[in-house]
């Protein structure tokens, strides 16, 4: 495998209101030209979830090439906390006990590297030498009892407390975005996905399907697989190939989830 001078991204992404729900309050952005990719999932239960993540994928898609400018993935973090602090005013506008909230998960491609953002449950994946990786960590109370030991990951799916999250776009003043950096190699997968993917589709058949074929292959399937099952959430998924003009040797480390990254708050 090898690394390259400069990467050249694909990438393709689909939304699907699912089996149950009429309204659809996941949104997604790609933006493989300026190498931004975007899901956003409007927190299930609360209020005007849809405008939500609608904000924030359009908030992104405002920065344009200005942005480039400055560091990306930091007009990225500073784009999404400034619909937080808008979302927050209208709650508040609308009455005591109104949330408007949304996770968020963000890859930002710069040079030879990535940054990874993300708010809740919405998740990132890696995919290099056919090993899949998690990216992110879910702001989730069933995480913890995960990390705890206290539940395995198949009976996460299954608790009471799954659509837990304690953190969101628009629930907090001070929001604190999780940033983790990943160095990308040649022929590297990414996947940005809210959990209704992931509470019908298993980490192994996700690798499976990413394995084999493009981005665009990859998303229609994935959006295939999970209509064929109950799809009680709505769900988005993003792909994103990574290819090049030009390639050098080098050794390929696996990919991996980064426990102790930096953090941006």
């Amino acid at each position: 495998m090898s690394r390259a001078s400069r990467f050249e991204f694909a990438s393709a992404g689909s939304t699907h209101p699912g089996r149950v729900r009429a309204l659809n309050q996941d949104a997604f952005l790609a933006l493989p030209e300026l190498g931004v990719w975007v899901v956003a999932d409007g927190v299930g239960g609360h209020q005007r979830g849809d405008a939500a993540s609608r904000a924030i994928v359009d908030a992104i898609a405002a920065l344009g090439r200005a942005a480039l400018r400055e560091s990306l993935a930091e007009s990225v973090r500073q784009a999404i906390l400034t619909v937080n602090h808008r979302l927050i005013e209208i709650a508040e506008l609308a009455g005591p006990g109104t949330v408007i909230g949304s996770t968020v998960a963000v890859l930002v491609a710069q040079g030879q590297q990535c940054v990874c953002l993300w708010a809740g449950d919405s998740r990132i994946y890696g995919l290099r030498a056919g090993r899949l990786a998690r990216l992110t960590r879910d702001h989730s109370e069933v995480e913890e009892l995960v990390d705890q030991g206290r539940l395995s990951p198949s009976e996460a799916l299954q608790h009471p407390g799954a659509n837990i999250i304690y953190r969101a776009v628009g629930n907090s003043d001070d929001l604190e975005l999780d940033a983790r950096v990943y160095d990308v190699y040649l022929h590297d997968k990414f996947l940005l996905c809210t959990d209704g993917l992931t509470k019908e589709v298993g980490d192994e058949e996700i690798a499976a399907i990413l394995a084999e074929g493009n981005c665009h292959e990859n998303c229609r399937t994935l959006m295939e697989l999970v209509l064929s099952r109950p799809c009680r959430d709505n769900v988005a998924v993003i792909v994103v190939d990574v290819n090049a003009a030009g390639e050098s040797e080098d050794t390929l480390p696996l990919l991996r989830m980064d426990t102790g990254g930096p953090r941006r708050g």
